[in-house]
């Protein structure tokens, strides 16, 4: 009894050792900037397959005559992210004319979503944390750059939800909702 009670004491007085012991994974260089990344990541990656699974024939289709077609809600996303984050970069927008209102053809409307998604995680990627706080103007507010790269995701996600109504008026599955075995990988944001 007193030699299995000096093992069991040995063992767990060596248990915290071994915890300790183990490699923690070392927090990101810039962890604001790192987590607003994840959460965009996420978002853009939603709008992108959303955007792939919306049939041609149905990009033309809105649910009142007063809306955005789906074919117009993804050029407006495209179009935002190039204006927000070519402000959070401090620099001129590479896309002026106008997505929205130059491209009808699915084929172009995704591939320049995923140019625009692309240039965002750029914006992501050179940005510190110290840079992420300087401040600039957005709209008619002076805010630190992470806010305007915040409010695109925020602005991502909402039109995300408009994207999920008529993908469901048309009776598909948006990609949120599907099963994690169904889903295919998401070609802009990563992985989930």
């Amino acid at each position: 009894m007193t030699k299995t009670f000096c093992l069991l004491l040995a063992a767990l007085a060596g248990a915290p050792i071994a915890v300790f012991a183990q490699e923690t994974a070392a927090p990101p260089a810039n962890p604001i900037t790192a987590s607003e990344k994840g959460f965009y990541t996420l978002v853009s990656g939603e709008v992108v397959a959303a955007a792939e699974k919306m049939p041609e024939e149905n990009y033309s289709f809105k649910p009142t005559p007063d809306v955005r077609s789906f074919g117009q809600l993804v050029g407006h996303v495209a179009d935002a992210q190039y204006g927000m984050c070519s402000i959070a970069m401090g620099e001129q927008s590479p896309m002026m004319k106008g997505i929205e209102k130059t491209k009808t053809t699915k084929a172009d409307l995704v591939a320049a979503l995923k140019d625009a998604v692309a240039y965002c995680n750029k914006a992501f990627s050179t940005m510190t944390d110290a840079q992420a706080a300087q401040i600039v103007q957005f709209m008619n507010y002076h805010v630190a750059k992470i806010t305007v790269l915040s409010v695109n995701t925020a602005h991502t996600d909402e039109h995300y939800g408009n994207m999920v109504t008529y993908l469901r008026l048309k009776g598909i599955v948006p990609p949120s909702s599907e099963r994690p075995s169904a889903r295919p990988a998401q070609s802009s944001g990563g992985e989930r």
